[in-house]
This record gives C-alpha cells, sequence and structure tokens, in this order.
C-alpha cells in the first residue's frame, strides 16, 4: 500500500512539474513565434531580436544558479516554485503591455528573473519522488516532453492565430493566465522533500555545508560545454526559424505554424524517447546520437529546398535528437554528484548553459545575421551540435543499468581471465 501511495504521488507530481515547466516555456518561447507581427511594430534589428532572447537568458541563468543555490540548503522548495510560477505568469502579461524594445526587453529579464529557479527546483522534486529505474524518463517528461508540448506544438498553434485575429498583446495576456491557475495546484498537492530524503538519493554523500568540490566533477565540466553548444542550436530553431521561414524562405502564416508545429510534436517523442533509450543504453551513447541527429535541423531550415510535406518529415525525423537535453541538463549532473548538491549541480549546468547558449550566442546569432546573411544562425546552430556531440563521448557512463551490465561483465570470471 505504501508503495502504491509512493507511485500515484510519483506520477501525480510529473504531471504537476510537466505542467509547470511547459508553461514556463510557453511563455519563454511566446516572444519568437510573435516575433513577426512585434518587429512590424516596433521596427526591430536582427541583433535586438537576439538581444530580447539574450536578457531573458542571462537573468535566468542568475536567477536559476543564485536561487537553487539557497534552496538547496533549506525545505522551501514548493514555496520557491508557487512563487515562480505566479511571477512568471505576471511577467508575461506585462510583456504584452510593452510599448518600445526597451520596455520589451525590461519584462523579458523579470520574466528570466522569475523562470530561472524553476527547473532546477522541479527536478531536485521529482528526483526524491522517482524509483531509480524510471529517473531518466522522468527528468526527461518534465523538461523535454513539456517543452515541445507547451512551447513548440501549443505555443504556435495558440499564439499565431490569435495573434493574427486579436493582436499579439492579447496572445502574451492569453498566455500568462494558465500559470497562475496552476500555481494555486502546485500550492495544494505538491509535497516538501526533507534533505535527508535527497542526500540518500546517490550513494556519494556530502553535507550540504561542506567544500562543493563535486561541482568540479569531470562530467558537470563536459555536460556544462555540451549545454553551452547545444542550446545554440536549440535557440537558432526556436528564436530564428519563425522569422526566417516566413521572410526569407517565404511561407505563408499558416505554413510556418505548421512546421514549427512538426518541430514542437518531433520535440515531444524525443523527449520521451531519448532519456528513456538512455536508461537502457546508456547516457553518453545516447546523448552523442542524438546530437549528432539534431545538427540536421538548422540545415534544413535554412537550405533544404523541399516540398511542405517532405520538410515536414526530415524536420520531424532530425528533431528527435533534442530529447537529449535533459540527459545533459540534468540526469547526468544529478547522478554524477551527491543528494545534497543536486540542485546547485543542475543550476550550475543550466545557468553557465544559458549565459553562453541563452544568453551570449542569440546576440552573436542575430549579429552574424545583420553582418553575413539571415543563414548564418543556422550554420552556427549545425556547428554547435556536431562539436557537442564529440564532447558528449568523453562523459563517463552514469546510468543504473549501464553501470550494473558493466559491473556484472568486469565481475565475470572469464573477463577477469581476459583483462588480467
Amino acid at each position: 500500500m505504501k508503495l502504491e501511495r509512493f507511485r500515484r504521488y510519483e506520477n501525480g507530481l510529473l504531471a504537476m512539474l510537466f505542467a509547470a515547466n511547459g508553461l514556463m516555456f510557453f511563455d519563454r518561447l511566446a516572444v519568437n513565434f510573435l516575433m513577426p507581427f512585434i518587429q512590424a511594430e516596433f521596427s526591430l534589428t536582427k541583433l535586438q531580436i537576439g538581444a530580447l532572447n539574450a536578457a531573458l537568458g542571462l537573468s535566468w541563468a542568475a536567477s536559476g544558479w543564485l536561487l537553487g543555490s539557497f534552496v538547496d540548503r533549506r525545505e522551501n522548495k514548493r514555496k520557491l516554485l508557487v512563487a515562480a510560477v505566479v511571477s512568471f505568469s505576471l511577467f508575461s502579461i506585462l510583456s504584452g503591455q510593452a510599448v518600445s524594445f526597451f520596455t520589451l526587453l525590461i519584462a523579458r529579464v523579470l520574466m528570466g528573473v522569475a523562470e530561472g529557479p524553476v527547473l532546477p527546483v522541479s527536478q531536485a522534486l521529482m528526483i526524491a519522488a522517482s524509483t531509480p529505474s524510471r529517473r531518466g524518463f522522468n527528468m526527461g517528461f518534465i523538461q523535454a516532453v513539456s517543452t515541445g508540448i507547451f512551447g513548440s506544438v501549443l505555443g504556435p498553434a495558440l499564439l499565431i492565430p490569435l495573434a493574427s485575429g486579436l493582436g499579439w498583446r492579447t496572445a502574451f495576456l492569453i498566455a500568462g493566465i494558465p500559470g497562475l491557475i496552476l500555481a494555486v495546484v502546485l500550492w495544494r498537492y505538491v509535497r516538501e522533500p526533507s534533505l535527508a530524503v535527497l542526500a540518500r538519493m546517490f550513494p556519494k554523500e556530502e553535507s550540504p555545508g561542506a567544500e562543493p568540490r563535486p561541482l568540479l566533477s569531470h562530467n558537470l565540466k563536459l555536460c556544462i560545454l555540451v549545454a553551452c553548444l547545444f542550446l545554440t542550436t536549440f535557440f537558432s530553431v526556436t528564436i530564428f526559424a519563425p522569422l526566417y521561414l516566413f521572410q526569407q524562405r517565404h511561407f505563408d502564416s499558416s505554413t510556418m505554424t505548421l512546421l514549427m508545429t512538426v518541430i514542437g510534436l518531433s520535440a515531444v517523442l524525443g523527449g520521451a524517447l531519448v532519456p528513456a533509450i538512455s536508461d537502457y543504453l546508456g547516457r553518453r551513447l545516447t546523448l552523442a546520437a542524438a546530437a549528432l541527429l539534431t545538427s540536421l535541423t538548422p540545415l534544413i531550415v535554412a537550405f533544404a529546398d523541399a516540398s511542405v510535406p517532405l520538410l515536414c518529415v526530415a524536420l520531424f525525423i532530425t528533431y528527435l535528437g533534442v530529447g537529449c537535453m535533459p540527459i545533459f541538463l540534468a540526469t547526468i549532473p544529478a547522478e554524477s554528484t551527491s543528494g545534497a548538491y543536486v540542485n546547485r549541480a543542475i543550476a550550475l549546468v543550466v545557468g553557465i548553459g544559458e549565459v553562453f547558449g541563452g544568453c551570449a550566442s542569440p546576440v552573436l546569432m542575430g549579429l552574424s545575421a545583420d553582418l553575413f546573411g539571415p543563414s548564418a544562425p543556422f550554420t552556427i546552430g549545425f556547428i554547435s551540435a556536431v562539436a557537442a556531440a564529440a564532447i558528449a563521448l568523453f562523459i563517463r557512463e552514469t546510468a543504473p543499468r549501464a553501470l550494473g551490465r558493466s559491473a556484472k561483465r568486469s565481475s565475470c570470471p572469464g573477463t577477469a581471465e581476459i583483462h588480467s
């Protein structure tokens, strides 16, 4: 009976955190889907478009690290999560009240501050409630699947028609309302895990007041590099693809919506499939293969001369690889770090990844588009994903099943004789 209640709460928490992170990315990515309408009113350059995303990425990174480190030492993760969901929903509504580039920039900075702690806190809550065999799936479902459904499927499918019919300001207003409702549900049903429970999740044990040496581990360093590179690829598509498809590829708004929705559907399937595969086959090779597959997506967006149906198929297949994001942003950092440092490990990887991939890269890609042509961000995205795949090959394996198989092989008498 106790096990049944645990699994019931695990599934319920999974659904709630799925919705919280999904709405967070829905609000975050809304500006990119609405950009053709915003640019028409504010006459923005590509550099300014990149700066809007960079400002949010920088404030997201700083907030995620500072607040994530703060709650690592305290049992108040539920309160922070609820406050963050309420805040980013209100700042989404505020974005719709912008009267200039500068006021929109301020609204995005404030949204980044609110959204920063949501992912690391959600993953820490989910880790405490997860059975070990489902850890990779649960963390991927929270992050990649929710991002795909809310950010990449529902985002273009709902926001672009709303902006076409009612204006982009109304679209921002409507985008913020669901989060306020969800905050009430989170406050009512999410349980606060004790620090002792989190400390028992992994074999290595450190006290929260000890020197944070686990944050300098081999795997965390490589995950940070992968995050910086792969997030560059991710944002090359999510930031620049809608405008590129509309202006340079000359697709109408309905076709652009279709292509972005296909990308979103692929992210949904990949977000469930890739982390689950990594539970069985291992994190390292799954991550490398998925990153290499994703590298083809920006090339298809920019250069593939094909019919719309063929583009849909190609984008769907290649973007499945984006489901690897929770592996390097959360699963490997968590499995490579003691329970006392899990929140900070995830926040560190996400934070530094956001500083480069979500802040510096959009500005550089926007500047490159202004200087070298609109397709430049997609070339950068391709190169970044290939580099991420190469670095992933040097990560040390952390998946429990893969480690178990390795331990069994090494314990076999025949294996011992071979290595002797």
